[in-house]
């Protein structure tokens, strides 16, 4: 039928250019808090287990629990933002965050910890959708929304380079709290600024809202990415057995609800598109491998190098920096490869640069890590910023919150698997290596074979015991590093199959589907 006024998307294309990416600025700040935030776990891991004395199944609690509750509630959050508003959802969540930031701040156990990152993941999930699909109004153009895509991932590598760096000093200064409390700040500028400067923009005509639909979106993610996060550590028992039948169940459930829907709350014909699933699989990869070395590399560092946090930190800008160098050469490598070999690439570079560390890892100079982790920034960068255009530019501007729900839940799932997969995958090698001498007391042998954190924190640092932990979280970090090159590499083929890779010009967008995704919304 036609757009008439009243059921046309709100618009922002008449907003001036400068007005335009002002916003840009808001809602690249909002990325950047929540690239912040993530980044300085990682490294507030050895303190915080000091202080808090949490089991090796706790530190993962305490480093996925936040991307399970954002996996879980991404599509909810993007159908309430095309809902009620994004730019409302947007500064409700920027609230809730900065509020559940102070109680994770001030948590004095791993429990309160784990609940207080939980509710970090509810508000995260308000952010994360209203920021791409804000941009997928306010930048109708193709040309323009790709390059405000480009900055906003640039924004999260930022984050990714300013976290560990200013985590790194709070660590050597303050408590491990300390790490939370640098949300406040950013929380309170996105408010006041996204105030004035974004615009409001929702789905004129949302039809009433699906209880049942938002139920079965979480029964299905949920469960599921509990038993990943499990079944390395605990083995196919009736509960992960359980949660796997459940999560299917009520994922065909859901699937099969949206398809007879005149108004779903998620679009799942979008994945008869080769090249939508293909890009929605690289994205999820692409965080996979970058969440999971995060979270182990910087545990390496301090663990086995011996480096202060704030060393830890100087030792990841390689990777952080190239992230974002690779916004100022994707313009050409887009147009000179096309978008699916352009992806390819970068996945190849990433998987490259991860089996490199895994070599690198037991030299003695740095330098060879640091040559290492530059493939990964650039090659991950790269993938990144192709993939999230491609996605958000298939949907039509009144579904840009369900759509860019699309994009956060590949995000947050890949965050939640790469931590808990990867993560766990250490903790079983270095469990299944490190050798304890029956001389040992029972109590400390029981706390060096747990991990390597609590081996450390028991041990004196010049014994031989500690040593033999360090070896054996090499040996982990190493293997583990070998796997994610190998998920990567996978990543590259599924990208080169399946994402078109039809040259354009430079000056214009890399996203084709947008076209089409305008034309069935002008036509609805």
């Amino acid at each position: 039928m036609d757009a008439s006024p009243s059921q046309a998307p709100t618009t922002t294309a008449e907003l001036p250019a400068r007005h335009r990416w002002a916003a840009l600025g808001v809602l690249a700040a909002a990325v950047l808090l929540l690239a912040i935030d993530g980044t300085v776990l990682a490294l507030a891991v050895p303190a915080l287990t000091e202080s808090l004395s949490p089991t090796a199944e706790q530190i993962l609690w305490i480093g996925d629990i936040y991307s399970l509750a954002l996996a879980g509630l991404l599509v909810l959050m993007g159908n309430l933002a095309d809902r009620f508003g994004r730019k409302r959802i947007l500064l409700a969540g920027s609230v809730a965050f900065g509020a559940a930031s102070l109680l994770a701040a001030f948590s004095t156990t791993a429990e309160m910890l784990i609940a207080a990152r939980l509710l970090l993941g509810v508000a995260g999930a308000t952010l994360m959708p209203s920021t791409l699909s804000l941009i997928r109004n306010i930048f109708p153009d193709d040309a323009e929304r790709t390059r405000a895509i480009a900055v906003w991932s640039t924004a999260f590598g930022a984050g990714s380079a300013i976290g560990p760096l200013v985590g790194g000093f709070l660590l050597e200064h303050f408590w491990w709290g300390s790490v939370f409390l640098i949300n406040i700040p950013v929380m309170v500028i996105v408010l006041v600024t996204g105030l004035i400067l974004l615009p409001e923009s929702k789905d004129p005509n949302p039809g009433g809202f699906d209880v049942l639909s938002a139920l079965l979106s979480m029964v299905t993610i949920v469960p599921i990415v509990y038993a990943i996060t499990h079944v390395i550590g605990s083995g196919l028992n009736p509960v992960i057995i359980g949660c796997v039948i459940v999560g299917l169940a009520g994922g065909a459930l859901f699937v099969r609800r949206q398809r007879r829907m005149d108004n779903p709350m998620l679009d799942v014909e979008l994945f008869r598109s080769p090249a939508f699933s293909g890009a929605v699989a690289a994205n999820v990869i692409s965080i996979f491998a970058l969440a999971g070395l995060l979270f182990f590399f910087s545990q390496y560092l301090q663990f086995a190098r011996g480096y202060s946090p704030l060393q830890a930190g100087l030792a990841e800008l390689p990777s952080t920096i190239a992230s974002i160098v690779v916004v100022a050469a994707i313009g050409v490598l887009a147009a000179r490869l096309g978008r699916g070999r352009a992806i390819a690439l970068g996945l190849s570079m990433a998987a490259a640069g991860l089996a490199f560390v895994a070599l690198a890892a037991s030299a003695d100079s740095y330098v060879w890590l640091a040559l290492c982790l530059v493939p990964i920034g650039f090659g991950i960068g790269l993938a990144l910023t192709l993939t999230g255009d491609a996605i958000v530019a298939a949907a039509p501007p009144r579904k840009a919150g369900a759509v860019s729900a699309i994009a956060e839940t590949g995000n947050e799932l890949g965050v939640v698997l790469g931590i808990a997969v990867l993560g766990s995958l250490v903790s079983l090698v270095y469990r299944a290596t490190v050798v304890v001498p029956d001389t040992v007391a029972l109590d400390v042998a029981a706390r060096v074979e747990d991990s390597i954190g609590a081996a450390l924190n028991t041990l004196d640092p010049d014994d031989a015991l500690a040593s033999v932990a360090r070896d054996a979280f090499v040996t982990a970090m190493q293997a583990t590093s070998l796997v994610a090159a190998a998920l990567t590499l996978g990543g590259a083929v599924v990208a080169r199959l399946l994402i078109p890779s039809m040259r354009v010009p430079s000056g214009r967008s890399t996203a084709e589907p947008a076209r089409a995704g305008a034309d069935l919304d002008a036509t609805e």
